[in-house]
């Protein structure tokens, strides 16, 4: 009998002739899919001359999910592409949020051939590389200066460093916030040289705080948004506009950490308000730092915003240079830019704006289409209901906001719904989606396109096995 079940075990030629395994080319090398194969194989007759059950499943269909396995367990080797159904945009662990066609395209085109990253063509010469990025963001925000460089948090300590570098920086005590990767704001402010002075409590600061801790070794006043995070009940902090007068009476410059970096105002979308770069710029805010992978929905990116004086500054800090964007996130992040021209279009043109704005009709129409060729194509076999449910904007934009969805729910026996997301994952491309009360959630909010909702579909089909 074992004899019988050995020869039962493909070979490795026949399951490299798989639609499933080819697929796995584009993120692992051949030899790589190939050794794993024969190890799963080499497992599998270990496993069958060791027992005396001759029931063990040795079809390729059965053996599929353990070389997926086996690959994922080496690790992750190149970032691959993958279908967000978790309701979640802004989602770090995926790559933030997709960007906009136009942006797409333009990194293609410099990343293609030679470009004009530091030479202006006029004169030959050489040039600054983000001046006209840096002119698109005075335009758009109104403010006199403006500076592109690696990350918020890159803008953050730059601005630190520069106007505050061995001297006290007064900040609110509600505001020692994390931003990710267990880095936090003291850390990134001790790290600048800046001497952190906390005033208030955990829920209630005021102006007169700030006030009382000015001394003659005090160079900046700092105010962090709360952006990934939300204090409630009974709360009171010191207003942007009495900061700004106090660094006034004080020759004191203000800084905002503003983080998701708005351009518009959200609540035109009938989603909350989100405090808008150029609110900041009007205020009178010294310097404004935000991100431009979040609401923006560029590339991973910094800005700093403010006066002149201050801006130019950091521009002839040595730091600048070590945190200097490339020809890649300049190109990607002018496209985006330029869709802020036309604000009635850019919800429709930009993703993240598409997503958010997308409406519940919408979703609850595709949704409803899906589980209707879900249960016709596996014959009822895969059962599935449409639910009320929420989305989430994440990577600290809109904190503790959710926005109504509909959620298609899958339960099952067999798969459990653990093992479903985990095979989920496994597909190509990978598919991530919620497990709640044993029950796998797609939201189809964060679903691309449809050819990632056939794709999501065919997937599940096949791991039923009713594809």
């Amino acid at each position: 009998m074992k004899k019988k079940d050995l020869r039962n075990i493909p070979s490795v030629s026949a399951l490299l002739k798989m639609p499933e395994i080819s697929k796995f080319y584009a993120s692992y090398p051949r030899a790589l899919v190939v050794s794993t194969i024969r190890e799963v194989l080499d497992d599998l007759r270990e496993s069958v001359e060791r027992s005396d059950n001759s029931d063990t499943d040795l079809s390729p269909s059965a053996i599929l999910p353990l070389i997926k396995g086996k690959l994922l367990a080496r690790g992750k080797l190149p970032i691959s592409r993958v279908i967000n159904a978790t309701g979640v945009l802004v989602h770090t662990g995926l790559g933030r949020t997709p960007l906009a066609t136009e942006a797409i395209k333009e990194i293609e085109e410099t990343a293609g051939g030679y470009c004009s990253l530091e030479v202006d063509v006029s004169t030959g010469k050489r040039s600054s590389r983000t001046a006209h990025i840096e002119a698109l963001i005075v335009a758009l925000t109104g403010a006199e200066a403006a500076m592109v460089v690696n990350n918020n948090a890159a803008a953050v300590l730059l601005g630190l460093d520069t106007l505050a570098g061995g001297k006290e920086v007064i900040i609110s005590r509600s505001q020692q916030v994390e931003i990710g990767g267990s880095f936090r704001m003291p850390e990134v402010m001790a790290k600048s040289g800046a001497k952190m002075v906390e005033v208030g409590t955990t829920n209630r600061t005021y102006i007169s705080d700030y006030r009382g801790a000015i001394t003659l070794d005090t160079t900046l006043l700092l105010n962090v948004h709360s952006s990934n995070y939300r204090i409630v009940g009974f709360t009171a902090e010191a207003k942007i506009e009495e900061l700004v007068q106090l660094g006034r009476e004080f020759e004191i410059p203000v800084m905002y950490d503003l983080g998701s970096g708005a351009l518009f105002d959200l609540k035109q979308y009938g989603l909350p308000h989100e405090p808008t770069v150029e609110e900041s710029v009007r205020a009178g805010i010294d310097i404004t730092t935000f991100s431009t992978d979040k609401l923006l929905g560029g590339p991973q990116g910094g800005v700093i915003v403010g006066k002149k004086r201050f801006v130019d500054l950091m521009k002839q800090n040595p730091l600048a240079r070590a945190l200097r964007v490339d020809k890649l996130t300049i190109a990607a992040l002018e496209a985006t830019l330029k869709l802020y021209a036309d604000k009635e279009a850019v919800a429709q043109r930009l993703p993240i704006l598409k997503m958010l704005t997308r409406t519940l009709e919408d979703i609850e129409r595709e949704s409803k289409q899906f589980i209707k060729e879900l249960s016709s194509r596996s014959g009822g076999k895969v059962a599935a209901t449409l639910e009320d449910g929420s989305s989430a904007v994440g990577g600290g934009s809109l904190p503790g906001e959710a926005i109504p969805t509909k959620l298609i729910a899958i339960s099952a026996k067999k798969p459990s719904a653990q093992e479903l997301s985990d095979r989920l994952r496994q597909n190509v491309p990978p598919i991530f989606a919620r497990i709640v009360d044993n029950r796998v959630l797609l939201d189809l909010r964060t679903v691309t396109n449809g050819s990632e909702t056939a794709e999501t579909l065919n997937a599940i089909l096949n791991i039923f096995g009713v594809a």
